[in-house]
């Protein structure tokens, strides 16, 4: 198909027309896609709603950021009024010894096998 520089121009502009009256149309529909429109080229979409948080409930969660600095800041801990703290991830010296005697084992058998 050979196309003219003139006919190439004329499809472009036709094409940018088309584009132009399917987001009117959308528009006045209620963003209804097309296949052949451009939010679906480029991915676009429609467009998701903001959502809006009250004056009050921002002050409630700036006042509650605030007190958990205040918090981090003076060392104490949150949540727990005055409870013990667990250590995690940490382990005894018999237990690591324990474990580390085991595995001495499992590699002491794993060398007399061959493997």
């Amino acid at each position: 198909m050979d196309l003219s520089l003139r006919q190439l121009e004329e499809a472009v502009s036709l094409r940018r027309q088309i584009d132009s009256l399917e987001r009117r149309f959308a528009g006045l529909v209620g963003g209804g896609r097309t296949s052949t429109s451009t939010a679906a080229k480029t991915g676009g979409g429609s467009r998701r709603r903001r959502r809006t948080m009250s004056a009050a409930t921002r002050a409630k969660i700036a006042a509650a950021a605030r007190a958990r600095w205040a918090r981090a800041r003076s060392g104490q801990k949150g949540g727990g009024a005055g409870q013990k703290t667990r250590r995690r991830g940490r382990m005894s010296p018999a237990a690591r010894k324990k474990l580390s005697d085991m595995m001495k084992a499992r590699w002491a058998a794993r060398r007399r096998s061959g493997k």
